[in-house]
């Protein structure tokens, strides 16, 4: 998904950093979403959780979009014209609805419910996402993947994965990157990643065994989750500090709930955000931008989307200047 917002915040994400100040840190840190408009009057609104003031990144996830139930017939539904990324991997997940993939590597694909998409930008690349005309309510979440130096310019690269799903006392499990139980996914990634899709049926509790090393997060789509001692609503985010070897999740309501468990590595590089690129300065970001809007080749073109691409908006006037995750505890 393209960031579309017309003035796009620039970020520059850090490595964690030390902090000797005496602080207590609660087990689980609460992230509320922001809403964003994806575009004009009848656009489709996005709830942002990542990134943020209180947390930039999560191991190397570094953006996550979680949007819908939309009717589309209200908002017009997905319609995001080709636009380009750097430096990253796009994560598409649903839990309704079906969008249509074009990239300049020639995938064309459908992304559907318990379906991931996952493509990678490295040096560059450029693709569009429609909703389909059979698609009445668009429901999921996108999410992007920072790519480390050494392969922030990697090849252009597509993959599409279907997980089984997995019962475990009450929970069904679909595991689209990584390991968590006894499900591994084949896809591909560049630094150790978790991304799970976990739905609790009503009143249910279950214990998950999770890598100690890895720092983690919670987006509760529907229901009251708590995980640990902390309840979690619609669209809030639970954070977990590295340290931890299980979770302990409890559905608190009379109607299942659903979430999806986000984890990694802390990503102890420093990056640069700005509208849909991922660098290491603001020089990066503004030749990627001049690239795009002079159509060079390091983007290629989609081919099939019947209209124009997205041009890319004004730089800020200012460098870029350092946000980092608070002080690991």
């Amino acid at each position: 998904m393209s960031n579309v917002e017309a003035e796009p915040a620039a970020v520059r994400c850090g490595a964690l950093v030390d902090d000797s100040r005496p602080t207590r840190a609660p087990r689980v840190e609460v992230l509320s979403a922001r809403e964003v408009p994806l575009g004009g009057p009848r656009a489709m609104t996005v709830r942002r959780t990542l990134p943020q003031r209180a947390r930039t990144l999560i191991g190397a996830w570094c953006f996550a979009d979680h949007y819908g139930p939309d009717d589309v017939a209200t908002t017009n539904g997905m319609r995001v014209p080709p636009h380009p990324h750097t430096g990253l991997q796009t994560v598409s997940w649903l839990f309704s609805g079906e969008i249509e993939h074009r990239d300049s590597l020639g995938s064309h694909a459908f992304v559907r419910p318990g379906e991931m998409n996952l493509m990678t930008g490295g040096y560059g690349i450029a693709h569009s996402e429609v909703s389909t005309p059979r698609t009445t309510v668009l429901h999921g979440v996108q999410l992007w993947v920072a790519l480390p130096e050494e392969h922030r310019n990697t090849a252009r690269d597509f993959q599409h994965h279907v997980p089984e799903p997995l019962s475990v006392d009450g929970a069904e499990i679909r595991v689209f990157l990584g390991s968590l139980a006894s499900a591994t996914s084949p896809v591909r990634t560049f630094t150790p990643l978790l991304g799970a899709e976990i739905t609790l049926a009503p009143r249910v509790t279950v214990t998950l065994p999770v890598d100690p090393e890895f720092e983690h997060g919670l987006l509760v789509d529907s229901g009251d989750v708590r995980l640990s001692d902390t309840l979690l609503h619609r669209a809030e985010l639970g954070y977990v500090h590295p340290g931890v070897d299980a979770f302990t999740l409890v559905n608190e309501s009379d109607e299942p709930a659903r979430t999806v468990l986000l984890g990694g590595v802390p990503f102890e590089e420093e990056i640069v955000m700005w509208w849909n690129f991922v660098g290491r300065s603001h020089d990066d970001i503004a030749r990627a931008r001049e690239d795009w809007e002079e159509s060079s080749d390091r983007f290629g073109v989609v081919e099939g989307y019947p209209g124009d691409r997205l041009p890319a908006p004004a730089l800020p006037n200012a460098t870029i200047t350092p946000r980092r995750n608070p002080p690991r505890r």
